[in-house]
């Protein structure tokens, strides 16, 4: 863990070097996922409800997924880029490096400047904590907790599926994006407006709807029994198979010779 710590210091010192820099790309990344509650804004200006759902209670959804994905896109940045170290060779020093290889590339880019979409998260909270009419209980309160956690997990487990099909091709990756930046963007509404199709998908194979969508009716009053709120655990275990695939492509994988 301490290892761990001095690549964060590291990271973080080399980012701040440029401080304009830092702070433009973080006002950058605020703006546009400001877009996303705009749509939202503008939507809510010409309907009351979607699906059922509140102002607030939509916007509760969009601040949960921003603030899981702003974290693991920060912390697991490595994995992002990883066709990147295979590409020019860097992934074959890491092989015969004494540290875990899936610790070698998390801890091999993190990109503090997510901070700003960290911020905007921040701020959905701020309003809708007082003004969404949810009796915030105890339980309640660890609920929203577990949905940001495991789901910054989750995107963590996609970005490593990400990363393994490197070993495999570095073309065509960008179908991925469905599941990261574009689960970004759809998870602004309950995936149950997206129809029961896509949220069998989200429930059973990719499991998203565990982190946004069930606890999340469980807060605002729609699921009553209090297993649903340690749903989001439910998560976990897709890392099994993300963890498997990971270990399938590395026994795959060809030096770059370089």
């Amino acid at each position: 863990m301490s290892l761990y710590w001095k690549y964060f210091s590291i990271h973080l010192k080399s980012q701040m070097q440029y401080k304009v820099s830092f702070f433009l790309t973080a006002l950058g990344q605020f703006l546009g996922s400001f877009t996303a509650f705009l749509g939202i804004l503008f939507m809510f200006s010409q309907f009351h409800q979607v699906d059922g759902f509140s102002f607030e209670e939509v916007l509760l959804c969009f601040a949960t997924v921003l603030f899981s994905f702003s974290l693991a896109e920060c912390f697991a940045r490595g994995f992002d880029l990883f066709p990147q170290m295979i590409a020019n060779g860097e992934f074959d020093r890491a092989l015969v490096r004494p540290r875990p290889l899936v610790f070698q590339v998390l801890a091999a880019k993190m990109e503090f400047t997510r901070i700003g979409r960290l911020l905007q998260a921040l701020l959905l909270f701020c309003y809708i904590l007082p003004t969404s009419g949810i009796d915030w209980q105890p339980i309640k309160v660890l609920t929203l907790t577990l949905m940001i956690l495991c789901g910054a997990v989750l995107f963590f487990f996609l970005f490593l599926i990400y990363a393994a099909i490197s070993f495999f091709t570095l073309q065509g990756l960008e179908f991925m994006n469905i599941f990261t930046d574009g689960a970004r963007e759809f998870g602004r509404y309950p995936f149950s407006i997206y129809g029961k199709q896509v949220l069998r998908i989200l429930t059973y194979v990719i499991p998203m709807a565990w982190f946004q969508y069930y606890p999340f009716l469980f807060i605002i009053g729609w699921l009553e029994q209090p297993l649903w709120a340690f749903a989001p655990l439910l998560c976990l275990p897709f890392g099994i198979p993300a963890l498997l695939f990971w270990r399938f492509g590395l026994s795959k994988y060809v030096s770059t010779g370089s």
